[in-house]
């Protein structure tokens, strides 16, 4: 079962156990169950404990930061409920998720290709036949590499590319960062499995990271 939380669990997909759902469903309608033991069930504990020290730090241990592809300079968002403190990935395209699904229906039917849109980490929209296969997985090597490269990428020929983590597709496609005051904070791909991406795809493309780079500064 996946379900979409909010609050204390965070804006997190959880595929969860039956053990997990009763539990849930029990929160949900507010009957007899502590928060305490909806947050246990729900959270894995690291078994990691850290100091912290004379300014108030502490070390996120390296293999966490690995999973979770928490980069150096990143920023992070702080929760706090009573005795806990969360930390959550802070994604600077988390405001535009709605215009940002929103934009690829329109272009998708305007250009009748997969449109997708992705952060720094996953692909947050899409729009075609093929976005069933990337919504909400990480993006690959390959993609975070042309993110910080901030160059856009146009193969108008199919031939094979990794675009989500550890699988490999035959396709063509355009590739434009979303660049917001010099960093580049995702990117807007045009994909199709036939050779056919063109070039008003990738002026369309372009022209859709731009607005979202712009709104965001906003």
């Amino acid at each position: 079962m996946e379900i979409f939380t909010k609050g204390i669990f965070g804006n997190i997909y959880y595929n969860i156990n039956e053990k997990q759902r009763f539990v849930y469903k029990k929160w949900r309608s507010r009957e007899n169950i502590s928060m305490r033991k909806v947050r246990n069930i729900f959270m894995k504990s690291t078994g990691v404990v850290r100091r912290v020290d004379d300014l108030g730090r502490i070390v996120i241990p390296k293999e966490i930061r690995r999973t979770l592809r928490i980069r150096d300079g990143e920023s992070l968002e702080i929760f706090v409920d009573r005795e806990m403190i969360t930390l959550k990935k802070f994604s600077k395209m988390s405001d535009m998720n709605e215009v940002a699904k929103e934009l690829v229906e329109i272009i998708n039917a305007t250009i009748d290709k997969t449109v997708l849109i992705t952060d720094r980490d996953k692909f947050i929209a899409g729009a075609g036949p093929l976005k069933k296969k990337y919504i909400d997985l990480n993006i690959s090597r390959y993609l975070e590499k042309v993110m910080k490269d901030r160059t856009s990428v146009f193969e108008p020929s199919i031939h094979s590319v990794e675009l989500c983590e550890n699988e490999k597709d035959k396709l063509s496609y355009f590739i434009h960062p979303i660049i917001m005051n010099g960093d580049a904070v995702g990117l807007v791909l045009a994909i199709s499995d036939k050779n056919d991406i063109a070039k008003l795809d990738e002026k369309l493309i372009s022209v859709v990271a731009q607005f979202l780079g712009k709104h965001i500064e906003e």
